[in-house]
């Protein structure tokens, strides 16, 4: 297993560089008295105002009873059949940074950032609203993918960066970056990227540390693979393959821990990780480690308790046929079973 410090995603990037700003909201729109407010535990509120997807969204569509996908030992065995499952987020430091996703939660409204981009053609290039003290992944000296996942609780948003950096007041840019409405289904423009090379969103994706204390995670989980094909099925929107070769899984491909995988042992965090990989499974999101599923950065983490995930194996997983999910090509809706 690659120690923690080797990790790095590999970024799958538009063709076309382009450089944009995101004009900022003038004073005159804004109202005294608005703040943001960073938690650090992202629960979802508690009237269920503005959930990180909707009920009928693909990440929150059970897969366990969906056929096996035809090329499920190629795609495993190119991922590694012997690597093992790796929870990339905890507690506390590792080499000195936090590790995980950090999801800043906004409760109220906040002034319009100014977002220039590197790869403009295929990011949202305005209405970001991005909180002074958001946090960056793995800490603002970490030189990996840098992501900033905002969860707007106040509008339902989420704005997404990837390679972000601070230049002061309301004022960022970043390799590329996506906002998703979270109260619709409405995927990406076809071919396009977002903070990840799939296209889809990072929030939805992510464990968050009040699902697993409360024991039930209800939805699919982001995961990493080495090397991907050049192609990219539904839900994804965007490819980063390093080769033509289709053993390899395609951005988008649902995997899940087979049923008779024995998870009665683990710890409640771990354990509660495992049931959602059997139920609602793993969406291949970007390139990277291999069986790397990622999580919140919370210091409520017992990384004992995760630990348990690492005796799973590539070979504990197998690919499934998700197509009959499918409503529509431009929606992430799911079809009614």
């Amino acid at each position: 297993m690659k120690p923690i410090a080797e990790r790095r995603s590999i970024r799958g990037i538009p063709s076309i560089p382009a450089i944009a700003t995101v004009a900022a909201m003038t004073a005159a729109f804004l109202m005294p008295g608005y703040t943001a407010t960073a938690t650090a535990t992202a629960a979802a509120p508690d009237d269920g105002s503005c959930e990180t997807s909707l009920s009928n969204s693909f990440w929150r569509a059970p897969v366990d009873q969906l056929p096996v996908h035809p090329s499920s030992a190629q795609y495993v065995a190119s991922i590694g059949a012997t690597e093992p499952l790796h929870p990339d987020f905890g507690s506390g430091l590792i080499e000195g940074e936090p590790f995980g996703i950090p999801i800043t939660v906004s409760d109220t409204i906040v002034p319009e950032s100014t977002v220039s981009l590197d790869y403009a053609d295929e990011s949202d290039t305005s209405g970001y609203r991005i909180p002074q003290d958001a946090k960056i992944e793995n800490g603002p000296e970490s030189s990996g993918d840098r992501h900033v996942v905002v969860w707007d609780r106040a509008l339902c948003k989420s704005y997404e960066l990837w390679n972000a950096q601070q230049q002061g007041d309301h004022a960022w840019h970043a390799g590329g970056g996506a906002i998703f409405d979270l109260r619709t289904n409405k995927l990406r423009p076809d071919g396009w990227t977002s903070a990840d090379a799939a296209g889809l969103a990072i929030l939805p994706g992510l464990v968050r540390y009040d699902e697993a204390a409360n024991g039930r995670i209800d939805h699919a989980i982001r995961i990493t693979v080495p090397r991907s094909d050049q192609s990219y099925v539904w839900p994804a929107r965007h490819q980063a393959g390093s080769a033509a070769d289709k053993s390899l899984p395609p951005m988008g491909l649902r995997l899940r821990l087979k049923s008779s995988v024995d998870t009665s042992q683990l710890a409640p965090q771990a354990k509660a990780v495992a049931e959602a990989l059997k139920k609602y499974g793993a969406i291949v999101a970007d390139n990277g480690s291999a069986w790397y599923i990622t999580g919140e950065e919370n210091s409520g983490w017992d990384n004992s308790q995760l630990d348990g995930l690492k005796g799973f194996k590539g070979s504990d997983f197998e690919a499934v046929d998700a197509s009959g999910l499918q409503q529509s090509p431009d929606s992430g809706a799911v079809a009614p079973r």
